[in-house]
């Protein structure tokens, strides 16, 4: 009875294969140019391999939490990589997808309750909260790749411009996430190494961390530097800001007044 529960906790959600599906034809769609609307298809493109992302971020977290001593993971559905199972699939899943739709940019997910007082040991509290942003990064490295191995040659340029916002999205992801803010990863990185008498008073600063980022973030300086810095990376590699507008404005299929992008 035991391993019949086990397989079923491990086994992967028709929910996230679906993603998968709808995210391999459209982007199919995209490549072949098969769609009548090619920004509806690089529309669900993105989305769907964002999402695809967002689930295996979660996954990360939650896998290695269970090898560090979490127990509890499968039962609550971690596992099966289904968004429907997270604590917050609003935090998780929604607001990533609606963040992306509104302003074009990565925000962090994270919604896994992990029992951390089943887990012993600094280093493994500090791996279970980098691995996610760094499935952000590994996903960046994928997206990145053709650009900076100069293998683009044959790819359709709609194809391009999608995979160069997807890039963008997940830099924006790792970096916003990497940040030493409570509630975000990069803080849950370097707690485990901070004393307890501060690790009770930043506590309740928690729920607002991600707030605070995106409200420093609205101010028109703040912006510009942020945006311009991931503009700088994406460049290094091989990603000009061109490529990534041009991919931002098309999965905006619904204006009416976005640019066409010439294909080069």
């Amino acid at each position: 009875m035991t391993t019949a529960i086990r397989r079923r906790d491990r086994r992967i959600s028709p929910v996230f294969l679906g993603i998968v599906a709808v995210t391999a034809a459209a982007g199919w769609a995209v490549w072949t140019g098969f769609a009548d609307n090619t920004g509806l298809a690089v529309f669900l493109f993105v989305t769907g391999a964002w999402v695809v992302s967002l689930c295996l971020h979660e996954y990360a977290h939650a896998r290695t939490a269970l090898h560090s001593g979490d127990i509890t993971i499968g039962a609550k559905g971690y596992l099966t990589l289904n968004p429907l199972k997270y604590t917050h699939a609003l935090l998780s899943i929604v607001l990533p997808v609606v963040f992306v739709i509104m302003g074009g940019i990565g925000l962090p997910g994270g919604a896994v309750f992990i029992e951390r007082s089943r887990i012993r040991g600094r280093w493994r509290h500090s791996l279970i909260s980098a691995v996610g942003p760094l499935t952000n990064v590994a996903f960046a490295v994928v997206c990145t790749a053709p650009f900076w191995l100069d293998a683009l040659a044959g790819v359709p340029p709609v194809f391009r411009y999608a995979l160069a916002f997807l890039a963008l999205l997940q830099v924006t992801a790792a970096l916003l996430n990497f940040l030493p803010v409570p509630g975000l990863d990069g803080y849950g990185v370097i707690e485990p190494w901070l004393s307890r008498s501060v690790r009770r008073q930043v506590e309740p600063f928690a729920p607002f961390g991600l707030l605070a980022v995106f409200a420093v973030l609205w101010i028109p300086a703040v912006n510009i530097a942020f945006f311009d810095a991931i503009d700088a990376l994406l460049r290094l590699l091989g990603i000009e800001e061109l490529d990534s507008y041009c991919g931002q404005n098309i999965y905006r299929f619904w204006e009416a007044d976005t640019p066409v992008c010439v294909s080069r």
